[in-house]
């Protein structure tokens, strides 16, 4: 089997975001006029939950579930979402995010040498585009074939819908692929979806557990300063390029020959 495509997690993956979504969510609470604040080991357990409106409304039924009732949490957490969106991408448009280590650089690499890319996400269409406009430049936009987020499926990760969805739409099978992932929920989403998967988690993240990832790192490594190897093989590299990439995948599917039927 021969790798043909890379498909990517957006939020703690490409880029360590979390920070700039907890300050947004913390904007949002006060423009609202509540006095809610959340830290970061709150905002740690509350990643637990995937998606915003649905971090959102765990919370709200979780802590003041007795201060509203049901149509009142709904209206809620979209006018909450709506605001936090808004702060967000403000935020993004000041630069106050940046691209992971070596991220740039393996997406680069990886277009040259043939690679197809794609995003599987929980975030939201308008986070993606923002992100990889202001992290990658605007011409990143395009070098994504499939960019499934948040409102591209039913039910966001652990389930493995969102990878499926992009398998489906790039016509690959999953032993043609490999993920790349900062959570524990965001592993077993694409490991159910068949895929095997690097993580490289985030500075919310790094605490959780990465059973059965093909290889965790502290980031993707650059020439002149590498990635530090957490669990899995790494092959004696020191940053992740084209050439580890296919090792990686050799070494998952030993016993397999290249194929056409990897196109679905």
């Amino acid at each position: 089997m021969t790798l043909r495509g890379l498909i990517f997690d957006v939020d703690g993956t490409l880029a360590d975001t979390e920070e700039a979504h907890r300050h947004a969510f913390n904007a949002a609470f006060r423009e609202a006029g509540l006095d809610w604040q959340w830290d970061r080991k709150l905002y740690c357990d509350l990643l637990l939950v995937t998606g915003g409106k649905e971090r959102l409304r765990h919370y709200v039924e979780t802590v003041h579930l007795g201060s509203f009732t049901e149509p009142e949490i709904g209206n809620l957490v979209d006018r909450l979402h709506r605001l936090k969106t808004r702060f967000y991408l403000d935020a993004m448009a000041t630069g106050a995010v940046t691209s992971r280590p070596g991220v740039s650089r393996l997406l680069t690499e990886a277009r040259g040498h043939g690679l197809r890319l794609a995003i599987a996400t929980t975030t939201s269409p308008a986070n993606v585009m923002s992100l990889l406009e202001r992290t990658l430049g605007s011409a990143a936009i395009g070098w994504f074939e499939v960019i499934a987020a948040g409102d591209s499926v039913r039910h966001k990760k652990p389930s493995p819908e969102v990878y499926l969805h992009a398998l489906e739409r790039m016509r690959l099978k999953p032993n043609a692929c490999l993920a790349f992932e900062d959570s524990a929920n965001g592993l077993a989403a694409s490991l159910a979806a068949g895929i095997a998967t690097i993580v490289t988690p985030s500075s919310f993240t790094a605490r959780e557990r990465f059973s059965g990832a093909l290889a965790v790192l502290s980031d993707l490594g650059e020439p002149d300063r590498p990635f530090r190897a957490i669990e899995g093989e790494s092959f004696g590299a020191t940053f992740v390029d084209a050439a580890l990439l296919r090792q990686w995948h050799r070494y998952r599917y030993p016993a397999e020959r290249a194929d056409p039927s990897a196109l679905g």
